[in-house]
């Protein structure tokens, strides 16, 4: 196999290992902006808050797409938001009993005339692809928007599908900052 690239049943062995091999760390989670959690799990689905390109708390960069932020650059933010948004998945569940990347949902702060959301967006599609192989490959929309918290270019949600835990384990539970 060449460099990066991974087999049919990428979740063969630990999803943290795949995450060593390919160079990526997943990030801390950070603090909420407002009165939410940033993933909350039901049943055997995990579905993230809108995840921005926060790297050390601060955005990579603000603005809209074709006005200041190249469709380059808007990929490498949505990939941001993705590990953003599979660091908040860690939160609540170990990353090996992701059975698959169910849904991801891209917002993109567009110009006016900008059509180029779906090669954003493929930012998060392309790296969870990476990371989970065919169980990475999922639904997804890739929407235009005219603004984003902060100033956002970019911001993505995910939803995963888990391993049942045993009946007998209680589901762990949501965190939600208050006011």
């Amino acid at each position: 196999m060449e460099e990066n690239t991974l087999s049919t049943n990428a979740l063969e062995g630990t999803v943290r290992g795949r995450l060593k091999g390919l160079n990526i760390q997943l990030p801390r989670v950070g603090t909420p902006l407002g009165s939410y959690a940033p993933a909350v799990r039901t049943g055997n689905l995990v579905f993230t808050s809108g995840q921005l390109p926060l790297v050390d708390g601060k955005l990579e960069s603000t603005g809209k797409l074709a006005d200041g932020i190249s469709a380059d650059l808007g990929y490498e933010l949505a990939r941001t938001c993705a590990l953003n948004a599979m660091a908040a998945v860690a939160d609540l569940v170990d990353l090996d009993s992701i059975v698959r990347v169910v849904k991801v949902v891209g917002f993109v702060a567009s110009a006016p005339g900008f059509t180029g959301q779906p090669a954003v967006i493929n930012g998060a599609s392309d790296v969870l692809a990476l990371i989970f192989g065919d169980q990475g490959v999922h639904a997804r929309s890739a929407v235009g928007v005219a603004e984003l918290p902060l100033g956002s270019p970019v911001e993505v949600e995910i939803v995963v599908e888990v391993r049942r835990p045993h009946p007998a384990i209680p589901l762990p539970s949501t965190r939600i900052r208050t006011i």
